[in-house]
């Protein structure tokens, strides 16, 4: 970007965006919900209910605090006023009937610090009964050692060292073990607020059978997220990196047990980055769901994933394929396809490469 179209993104910011930010963040309602960007459009929730569905296709950045970080900073600060995360060792009220099972796939070393903050904030969890399923999906048993007592832990080898990781396969093996009724598949690098698990049990309990309440989710930069690990610093004491909106089926998303099972659980055949929460969303929305997000969700630093961005990653072009195909057929399909099993994904089993 050169001088000239930053200078420009900076007056742009100050004109259009400042002091609408400013008013909604003052407002002692959460009209910061309603923040997006100029040209795109909000749903607000029925009936007076919280929540706002984004109404265009893809995720998007707030364009905003990119040129002005303060704003994303100070936006920061108000969301997690209203949604503030609890960091704990283990959960106060550990049950062997939880209310809400969250379900997590993880690989590598490079991640552990990431998704034993995550777990933190899980145990941190009030006014709901959690538990926590991590699956290792890795040539190497990394965690057990690591991982606190509280979480179930389930070790999935890949069926060869060349597979790349299957988020779909990690999610259908762990699904299999939930004890709750309400899942939340989430992944192991963002860190949730207090009540998140209050929400999701509350919105399957009024007949919604999948739910996206993550409205933001905050991008921390890599000395930030440095910063947290250590301890040095707070969630809200930098400005994010990026903060993103309508992530739908991505990141962390809320479904009853029954409601996965009937759309087909997670489409093994993506093996790879990209794709496969686009595509599950989609059947999703053929249940009753509820899309009005209000939530603010923590995002933790890491490299950009293998074939992120890349117009030729092959699981990306599966998801633009089989979204031609209708989501009652898709779903068809893969109720009688085999997921979960505990020696490889249905994608490698049948197509190893």
């Amino acid at each position: 970007m050169s001088v000239f179209q930053s200078l420009r993104g900076v007056a742009g910011a100050l004109v259009g965006d400042w002091r609408r930010y400013r008013t909604s963040m003052r407002a002692a309602h959460p009209e910061y919900l309603q923040i997006c960007n100029r040209g795109e459009r909000l749903l607000a929730a029925p009936e007076g209910d919280i929540g706002f569905d984004c109404d265009w296709p893809w995720t998007t950045d707030l364009n905003a605090p990119k040129h002005l970080p303060w704003l994303g900073r100070q936006l920061l600060k108000r969301a997690l006023t209203d949604d503030r995360v609890a960091l704990r060792d283990a959960p106060v009220s550990p049950s062997e009937s939880p209310d809400i099972s969250f379900v997590i796939g993880h690989r590598g070393a490079a991640r552990i610090p990431h998704l034993l903050l995550t777990l933190k904030s899980i145990a941190g969890q009030s006014q709901a009964n959690v538990e926590c399923i991590v699956v290792e999906q890795d040539t190497e048993s990394r965690l057990p050692s690591v991982l606190p007592p509280w979480v179930r832990y389930i070790h999935t080898p890949p069926p060869t060292t060349t597979m790349p990781y299957c988020r779909s396969w990690a999610f259908n093996v762990g699904v299999q073990h939930a004890r709750a009724k309400v899942l939340i598949l989430h992944d192991n690098d963002i860190v949730v607020p207090e009540f998140y698990a209050r929400e999701a049990a509350r919105r399957c309990a009024q007949g919604h059978d999948f739910a996206n309440l993550k409205r933001f989710i905050f991008y921390l930069s890599e000395m930030h997220t440095t910063e947290i690990f250590a301890e040095r610093a707070a969630f809200e004491q930098l400005a994010p990196l990026s903060i993103g909106q309508n992530l739908e089926g991505g990141g962390s998303l809320v479904t009853t047990r029954d409601a996965y099972d009937d759309v087909g659980g997670m489409d093994e055949t993506f093996i790879g980055w990209g794709g496969e929460d686009n595509e599950f969303w989609e059947r999703a929305q053929t249940r009753p769901h509820w899309p009005y997000s209000y939530m603010s969700l923590v995002h933790l630093w890491h490299p950009a994933q293998a074939g992120k961005g890349n117009r030729s990653n092959e699981t990306l072009s599966r998801y633009y394929t089989l979204a031609q195909i209708d989501p009652a057929e898709r779903i068809r399909i893969l109720k009688v396809r085999g997921r979960g099993a505990s020696h490889g994904p249905f994608g490698w089993l049948e197509n190893p490469s």
